[in-house]
């Protein structure tokens, strides 16, 4: 069983959260709403389009659910590291591959099988925002995981 160091849980908490709280500014930036909005949209992810007609407790789901994602995302890449240290190294080129896949996951895989059920109409600008932001989220990610220092897992 993998289990993770002090710093390395330190990375993906501190990581997982930023990002996770980064993305919602970054979505509220692209789409002029407000927070509240966008918490209960990914809220939707689960509950479908009834999402809209909740208040705090469905934008507080939606919160929690965003920041369990993103710090699943942070510890997908900090096991990464275990493995390929020179993820750490080179951190920042890491971040933006990572940042891509994280939008490619994100979009064609996970919300397509979500319960929201539909999805804003395709623009340019809007693909280029949202891939803007999800390089943004995988460089807050591999930002605090660059100093974890552990090379290997355990037994490996």
């Amino acid at each position: 069983m993998l289990t993770l160091s002090g710093a390395e849980v330190r990375a993906v908490l501190l990581g997982g959260f930023s990002a996770g709280t980064a993305d919602i500014g970054a979505a509220c930036l692209i789409y002029f709403t407000a927070p509240m909005v966008i918490m209960k949209a990914i809220a939707g992810g689960l509950i479908g389009p009834a999402s809209f007609q909740g208040g705090a407790a469905t934008a507080a789901l939606g919160l929690a659910l965003q920041w369990l994602m993103s710090c699943l995302i942070a510890a997908i890449y900090v096991v990464a590291t275990l493995k390929w240290p020179m993820l750490r190294r080179r951190w920042i080129a890491s971040g933006l591959a990572f940042g891509a896949v994280v939008f490619g996951v994100m979009n064609y895989g996970v919300a397509p099988l979500s319960a929201i059920g539909k999805f804003p109409a395709f623009t340019v600008a809007l693909f280029i925002a949202n891939l803007v932001a999800m390089l943004m989220f995988g460089l807050i990610i591999t930002f605090f995981a660059r100093h974890t220092t552990r090379t290997r897992p355990p037994g490996a």
